[in-house]
């Protein structure tokens, strides 16, 4: 097959190589003997990455790059030149990095194949970490996932580069660096602004190269516990910066003293300018031990003082700790002070209030610089966890305003395929004015200020106070009582409680519903429940977890439907309901209506508020006790009042009969047959 000369100022910069790589790994899983495990196979796909980005760093713009098949090129005659040139000028140059691999191990048709998907492409101009991706699609969440280590798109590695600025003269550190994308990310933030100030000082170019090598062997820090991440880590970093990288295989955790005199020597803890993190995090990986544990203030047990309300730290160190929590504290720890840091953590730790004391926490070691939410499918298909980006400088201030937003898109969908919208540039350039003290509008998700006074119940995250929200409660204080759930519950005039869990042994004993999140759709409960309990379990929990007509049940935690509810009609009071719903009983009829009840929590700025108000907890969203923050907006106008009250009757009584008659018509099925 004829291919045309590709010179390195032909090469195209791709916006992702994921499909590329699945197809590369399908073929060389179908194809390879003696070697099908995706780890062997990775080693051997990034050993050619890495001859690659050497052939792109080295080769002049208008010159023909070697990872390419030439014009009447066998197979036999290109994996000779490529092998001859990994050995004498990748491998050789950098024995400590790709020494282990002895040679290019791809037979001659998969070496070829895996060439001709790749050779068209720019890796060092390409808009994700190429190096990661390729790590992605070989080893996936089941070698890594397990651990927690989930990588970062490269959009989001860019955007809190952006955020935390880091100059040519500043320390950067990662701590659980990966295959190495924030390090690179940092290196080109930094090399961009050399050659500003190249232009500006007229510099030769011999000068501003020799300043991107001091960069890229002086300025940057790498910690990994994983020995494989943190050689391509190392790998990369060196083709890079054409020096030894300072990457090391550690546990950041670990109390430095621990370490290998060769880290001790480069990563000193209170030394560094810049922190850039994604450390692991899940719900199942945790960290025990004294010797660890006894480094960390989060890793005591903190107690919620019963009169104040807040939190307070014993001396007694805890069992075990998650490591997100740990990476917190060690990364302030890595700053000397003044220094900034970034890192990603489960948008829990600054909601929830099981963790409030890490919230009290910071608020007392750091000023909070910035916090993003990141959308779901930050880290889909490799993990549902529901992330934030938090930003922290090591200094203390008494009240200070706080940069927050709230992501949608981050340019890829659940699949992890491309996606043509991304926030990510517009939150950067608000912080950016932030920092300016330019102003920013108050009305954008992407970039608004909070007060550290303005803080509610240690909660930092972004949508809590989210700004259209607060706009749109704003606007209806003309026509409307905006009445909280809290007073309507301390009045007595409104009852909330959850349902039970009956256990899934007792599904299918009997003919009565057991109501779950998914048998609520359209203000109405579904004809055919999927669970059903017999009479003996109706009756031992129907005091705690039975309705009555005009109850409204409402759903309180799980991944899309939380808010979503239904009233009960005379012909759906016998049923139970499981805990992950409230029961809303209006006690008072004569003052609060509960068809206005049912009305105004289905009104579009009160499912705002509760979307606004339902944290991750682990991987499911809950809106918790913050239902009793819930603002309702219930009409002045007495014929506004009505009419919606009457109206919502008419739809929920009309619907429980079409109910009803779909019930007689299926259950009299069998017997019009002549089936029974």
């Amino acid at each position: 097959m004829h291919h045309p000369v590709l010179r390195r100022e032909n090469l195209e910069a791709p916006s992702t190589l994921r499909q590329v790589f699945e197809d590369i790994r399908n073929y060389l899983a179908g194809m390879m003997r003696g070697m099908t495990r995706d780890e062997t196979l990775s080693r051997e796909v990034i050993s050619l990455l890495f001859l690659k980005v050497y052939d792109e760093v080295n080769t002049p713009l208008n010159e023909e790059v070697v990872f390419q098949i030439r014009p009447n090129e066998t197979s036999q005659e290109l994996k000779g030149r490529i092998a001859k040139f990994f050995n004498e000028k990748v491998r050789d140059k950098y024995p400590k990095v790709l020494g282990s691999v002895k040679d290019i191990s791809l037979d001659e048709q998969s070496l070829t194949y895996v060439i001709s998907r790749l050779q068209q492409f720019s890796i060092t101009n390409a808009k994700r970490d190429v190096i990661t991706e390729a790590f992605e699609v070989f080893i996936g969440p089941a070698l890594r996932g397990g651990e927690g280590q989930f990588f970062t798109p490269r959009n989001v590695v860019r955007m809190m580069t952006e955020m935390l600025d880091p100059a040519p003269n500043e320390l950067v550190i990662d701590p659980a660096c990966g295959t190495g994308g924030f390090l690179t990310a940092v290196l080109e933030h930094i090399w961009n602004k050399l050659e500003v100030e190249a232009r500006e000082k007229s510099w030769s170019p011999e000068v501003l190269a020799e300043k991107k090598k001091q960069a890229a062997h002086i300025q940057v820090r790498g910690i990994d516990k994983d020995s494989f991440l943190a050689e391509v880590a190392r790998a990369y970093l060196t083709l890079l910066g054409d020096e030894d990288s300072n990457i090391f295989c550690e546990n950041s955790l670990e109390p430095p003293s621990s370490w290998k005199e060769e880290t001790q020597k480069k990563v000193h803890l209170g030394s560094f300018d810049v922190v850039l993190a994604n450390p692991p995090h899940g719900a199942r990986i945790q960290v025990a031990g004294n010797e660890i544990l006894e480094q960390y203030e989060l890793a005591k047990i903190w107690r919620r003082n019963k009169e104040s309300g807040g939190w307070e730290k014993t001396e007694t160190v805890t069992k075990k700790q998650a490591p997100q929590i740990l990476f917190i504290e060690r990364c302030l720890q890595l700053l000397r002070p003044g220094g900034r840091m970034g890192v990603i953590i489960p948008e829990s730790l600054l909601g929830n209030p099981t963790y409030g004391y890490i919230p009290t926490y910071l608020k007392k070691a750091a000023k909070i610089l910035g916090v993003v939410s990141m959308p779901e499918e930050l880290f889909q298909p490799y993990t549902h966890n529901k992330t934030c980006l938090l930003f922290l400088q090591k200094t203390t201030e008494e009240d200070y305003p706080i940069f927050m937003a709230t992501t949608r898109w981050c340019g890829h969908d659940s699949r992890g395929n491309s996606v043509p919208y991304d926030d990510t540039p517009a939150v950067s350039a608000n912080y950016a004015k932030f920092k300016a003290s330019l102003p920013i509008s108050v009305h954008s998700s992407l970039g608004f200020i909070r007060q550290l006074s303005a803080i509610r119940s240690n909660i930092f995250l972004p949508k809590y106070y989210d700004p259209h929200v607060e706009d749109g409660l704003r606007s209806l204080e003309k026509t409307c009582d905006l009445i909280y759930v809290s007073q309507l519950v301390r009045e007595g005039t409104l009852a909330i409680s959850s349902g039970v869990e009956v256990g899934r042994l007792l599904y299918g004993t009997g003919n009565i519903p057991f109501i779950r999140t998914s048998d609520i759709s359209n203000w109405e409960l579904k004809i055919d429940p999927k669970h059903m309990v017999d009479e003996e379990t109706y009756m031992k929990y129907k005091n705690k977890a039975g309705v009555k007509e005009h109850d409204i049940l409402m759903v309180r935690d799980g991944s899309y439907l939380v808010g979503t509810s239904c009233m009960i009609s005379k012909d759906d009071t016998k049923i139970l309901f499981q805990s992950h719903m409230y029961r809303l009983r209006v006690l008072r009829p004569q003052v609060l209506s509960p068809f206005l009840l049912f009305a105004a929590i289905n009104s579009p700025i009160v499912k705002k508020e509760i979307e606004s108000k339902q944290f991750t907890q682990n991987i499911i969203d809950t809106l918790g006790n913050r239902i009793m923050e819930i603002v309702l907006p219930f009409p002045r106008d007495e014929k506004t009042k009505q009419m919606i009250i009457e109206q919502t009757r008419k739809i929920i009584e009309e619907r429980a009969m079409l109910r009803q008659i779909a019930r007689k018509i299926t259950s009299s099925w069998n017997t019009n047959c002549g089936l029974v």
